[in-house]
């Protein structure tokens, strides 16, 4: 089963994005830069290819399987479970940031790609694109960044 993205209203708690003004390296910038590659893919709900469009779980797990080489769970809820947290860390590029967007505490995702910034696949009728996480919606909205494949 598929899950859907969506960016609807939610009730979450104040966000802990702070860590975001810093940045540091695990070795996985490839992630980040093969995440930038895919800015303006058309969204797609299940998509999973740059010709057929991308959901997040889809953009997650494209980027990964073809820059690292890792394969991931397809829906967002599983792969909440992958890695570890980074919480209380600088993040890197290539971590994933999770965010709750429709009450579930994992409803949506992105790659984290650097300097505050991450690259997600919104919503329907939208494309791939690269978002601040301290903007005041997504900072509202973050939950949690995970680090999948370090080196």
């Amino acid at each position: 089963m598929l899950s859907g993205c969506g960016t609807f209203g939610s009730k979450s708690g104040p966000a802990k994005v702070a860590q975001f003004k810093q940045d540091t390296s695990v070795g996985t910038e490839d992630i980040s830069i093969a995440a930038v590659g895919l800015v303006d893919v058309p969204y797609r709900f299940g998509g999973n290819t740059p010709r057929g469009g991308f959901d997040c779980s889809g953009l997650i797990v494209y980027v990964y399987s073809k820059a690292a080489g890792i394969k991931l769970p397809r829906t967002i809820a599983q792969m909440s479970t992958q890695g570890r947290s980074v919480e209380n860390q600088a993040p890197a590029p290539g971590d994933l940031v999770f965010f709750n967007t429709t009450g579930e505490k994992y409803s949506h995702a992105g790659i984290y790609v650097g300097q505050g910034r991450f690259v997600h696949a919104p919503s329907a009728g939208g494309t791939v694109r690269l978002d601040y996480i301290t903007t005041p919606y997504w900072a509202a909205k973050f939950t949690e960044a995970r680090r999948i494949a370090s080196q």
